[in-house]
């Protein structure tokens, strides 16, 4: 999963930074051997934790009409995660590795152009404040 500015950006800088590192993330992982995956998969559960926590948090503060649904689809995805987690942490990669190669990228590339791009153009149609932004992007991944 590579990121593409010229056409994967949203417009809003902290959702756009968070995005390229869950990219870059999920990059690592895909490239990953057994031993790296499990500590790269950790890192993946903590930054979707961080990630979908701070978008809700963008779509409250902006009374964002479609908050359910978005937010629905963190919670579908987060809990996938958590329980591959589990399976991964015991040794068992293999649907893991499958999800983040195909699964996860693929709900990510449509996740991104639709519901993550409808709540960009509501910030910017609300007129949201970049002070209500501060603090979205998380931490750059090393």
């Amino acid at each position: 999963m590579n990121w593409n500015d010229a056409t994967d950006a949203l417009g809003i800088d902290e959702m756009d930074q968070t995005h390229r590192e869950f990219t870059a993330l999920v990059t690592l992982l895909s490239e990953a051997n057994d031993a790296e995956f499990v500590a790269l998969f950790g890192k993946l559960l903590d930054h979707s934790r961080q990630h979908f926590s701070n978008e809700g948090r963008l779509m409250r503060i902006s009374r964002f009409p479609a908050l359910g649904e978005h937010e629905g689809e963190h919670h579908r995805v987060y809990a996938d995660l958590v329980q591959m987690n589990r399976a991964v942490q015991r040794g068992r990669l293999m649907l893991a590795r499958a999800y983040v190669r195909t699964g996860l990228t693929e709900w990510f590339a449509l996740h991104l152009s639709t519901m993550d791009a409808s709540l960009a153009a509501h910030l910017k149609r609300t007129g949201e404040s970049r002070a209500t932004l501060t603090g979205m992007a998380l931490p750059v991944l090393t």
